[in-house]
């Protein structure tokens, strides 16, 4: 026996096509807020890791610049004037 009664949306309003749209949404949603963590992440470690190359950059250069200073001063020791 089928009844031709409307069925009642179920809580709140929503039916059940309606919920799950809207339960697809929020999953979609939160994905795209889990991405977007995940991409602030990243740039944080790559600006990270930026900060430190440069940081080894600069000891490096620094480093090679006194050992050329030592190597010219210990070449200009070691000439001797001839007579």
């Amino acid at each position: 026996m089928a009844t031709d009664t409307p069925r009642k949306p179920a809580l709140g309003g929503l039916t059940s096509g309606s919920r799950d749209a809207t339960r697809r949404n929020q999953s979609f949603t939160s994905s795209e807020r889990n991405e977007g963590n995940f991409r602030a992440e990243l740039a944080r470690e790559k600006e990270a890791s930026d900060a430190k190359t440069a940081k080894l950059r600069a000891l490096r250069l620094a480093r090679d610049q006194e050992q050329q200073a030592l190597a010219g001063a210990k070449k200009k020791g070691s000439r001797k004037s001839s007579p």
